[in-house]
C-alpha cells in the first residue's frame, strides 16, 4: 500500500530562506517511490542551487531557462500535465500572488496553469507580510479555488522578529502530501473508528495501573486506514508516538474515558478497531493525596472496569451504519481459545490474537505476528512482520468485511 509509487509530484521552490528545507523534503518523496520534478524560480535560485536537488531526486532540476530551451516539447505542459499533486514549498507572498491572477511569468507559474492536480503550498515569509490585507486576500482566492495550505507556523523568523511565517517542517509538508494521495482510496468516504494504546487508571496523584502496550500497533492501523483513503477517528491513551496526520484525535486517559468516547463517535463510524489496550481493574476510589511510603502498608482494593466491546455488542442493533467490530487479544497462553471466546462472547467479525510472551513481537516494538480469527470460523496465520504491514493486511480484511 505505498501511496507514493508511481506518482509524480511537482514540487516547486520560490523565493525564500526556507528554499533549504525542500531539498529534505524532495528526499522524503523519492525514499518513498515518488518520482519529483524539482522546478526552481529565478528568486530560489538566489537561495539555493538546482544542483542539490539533482543527487537527491535522481534527475535534474528545472529552472526558468529550460521555458525555452527544454528538452521536452512543451516542457511546462509536460511538467503540469504529469503531476499527480503540485506542491509549492516555499510558498512565497510574491509567488502566491501571481497565482492568485493568473500569471505566467516563470516556468513555475505556467507549469502549474497546466496542470489539473491538487496543489498544496507551505507559504514562508516574514509575519507582517503575510499578515498583510494583500496576501491574506490573495491566500483565500486560492483558498476558493480548492488549494490546500500547510502552515505557516509561529516562531523566529529570518528578520530576527518571532511571529507566524516560518515554513511548517518537511516532515509535516510530507505527512500533508502522504494524506492528500490517499483521498481517493477504497476506504472514501467510510469513518473508521480505532483506539489505542494503553489505559492508566489512577491509584493517587502520582502513580497509577497502567500496561506495557506502546500505541504502535494501533497507530499504525490508524494510518494504514488514512492510507487507503478512510477518514480515521483515533482515540488513543497516552503514548510517546506523532498523531497520524489527517486523523480526528481524541486523546483519553483511563478505560471510562475511552468507553465514553467510543460510545460518543461510534454511531458515525462504519467500523471500530479495538486495538487499545484497555485496563480489566481500576481502584475503587482514587487516593486525593499521595499515599506515603512510611504510612504503612496501604491495601488497593480494585473493580472490574466495563468491556468496551461488550458495550459495543450491546449497542450495535441500534447502529445502522456500523459493518465492522474487530477486536484484539493479547495473550500469554490458549492463544486461540482465548481469543476464540473474545470472539464469539463479544459479536465480534474479527479478532487479532497475538502472543504477548514472544520476545520479537507484541508490546514495545516494531515487529507482530498474529492470528485473524474470523465470525465465520475462517483463520489465518500473520508471520512476524513490521507492524505497518500487519496493519494493511488487517485494513485489507476490512474492506472485505465493509
Amino acid at each position: 500500500m505505498n501511496l507514493f509509487e508511481n506518482k509524480s509530484i511537482l514540487l516547486g521552490i520560490t523565493g525564500s530562506i526556507a528554499a533549504y528545507k525542500a531539498a529534505d523534503l524532495a528526499s522524503r518523496l523519492k525514499k518513498s517511490g515518488a518520482k519529483v520534478n524539482a522546478v526552481l524560480t529565478p528568486g530560489a535560485e538566489k537561495f539555493i542551487s538546482p544542483l542539490t536537488f539533482q543527487p537527491v531526486i535522481g534527475s535534474k532540476a528545472y529552472v526558468d531557462n529550460d521555458l525555452w530551451i527544454g528538452e521536452t516539447h512543451v516542457t511546462h505542459i509536460g511538467l503540469g500535465h504529469n503531476a499527480d499533486l503540485a506542491v509549492i514549498a516555499p510558498a512565497s507572498a510574491d509567488f502566491m500572488a501571481k497565482l492568485a491572477y493568473g500569471f505566467g511569468d516563470s516556468l513555475l507559474a505556467v507549469s502549474i496553469l497546466a496542470s489539473h492536480c491538487p496543489l498544496l503550498l507551505a507559504p514562508a515569509m516574514d509575519g507582517d507580510m503575510y499578515d498583510h490585507a494583500a496576501t491574506q486576500a490573495n491566500v483565500a482566492i486560492l483558498k476558493e479555488r480548492g488549494a490546500h495550505f500547510i502552515g505557516p507556523a509561529s516562531g523566529h523568523l529570518a528578520s530576527g522578529l518571532t511571529g507566524v511565517g516560518r515554513m511548517s517542517e518537511p516532515a509535516e509538508i510530507f505527512n500533508n502530501i502522504r494524506c492528500l494521495l490517499s483521498r481517493d482510496g477504497k476506504l472514501r468516504g467510510k469513518r473508521i473508528l480505532v483506539t489505542a494504546g494503553g489505559t492508566r487508571e489512577a491509584i493517587d496523584p502520582v502513580r497509577m495501573i497502567t500496561n506495557r502496550s506502546s500505541g504502535k500497533q494501533g497507530y499504525a492501523i490508524a494510518q494504514a486506514a488514512l492510507d487507503a483513503g478512510a477518514d480515521v477517528t483515533l482515540i488513543s491513551a497516552p503514548t510517546a508516538l506523532d498523531v497520524p496526520f489527517g486523523c480526528q484525535y481524541i486523546p483519553v486517559e483511563s478505560a471510562a474515558d475511552m468507553l465514553n468516547a467510543v460510545v460518543a463517535h461510534l454511531p458515525e463510524c462504519d467500523g471500530l478497531i479495538m486495538c487499545a489496550a484497555v485496563a480489566d481493574f481500576h481502584p475503587l476510589a482514587a487516593a486525593e493525596h499521595k499515599i506515603k511510603k512510611d504510612g504503612g502498608f496501604n491495601q488497593i482494593s480494585l473493580e472490574p472496569t466495563q468491556d468496551i466491546l461488550a458495550e459495543v455488542a450491546v449497542m450495535r442493533p441500534s447502529l445502522s451504519k456500523l459493518k465492522a467490530v474487530i477486536g484484539f487479544a493479547a495473550e500469554s497462553q490458549d492463544l486461540r481459545q482465548n481469543a476464540k471466546g473474545k470472539l464469539d462472547k463479544k459479536k465480534l467479525d474479527m479478532i487479532v490474537a497475538n502472543d504477548i510472551s514472544a520476545k520479537d513481537s507484541g508490546f514495545a516494538v516494531d515487529q507482530n505476528r498474529a492470528v485473524f480469527l474470523y465470525a465465520d470460523g475462517r483463520e489465518k496465520e500473520i508471520p512476524l512482520m513490521g507492524k505497518d504491514q500487519l496493519a494493511e493486511a488487517l485494513i485489507t480484511d476490512l474492506l472485505q468485511l465493509l
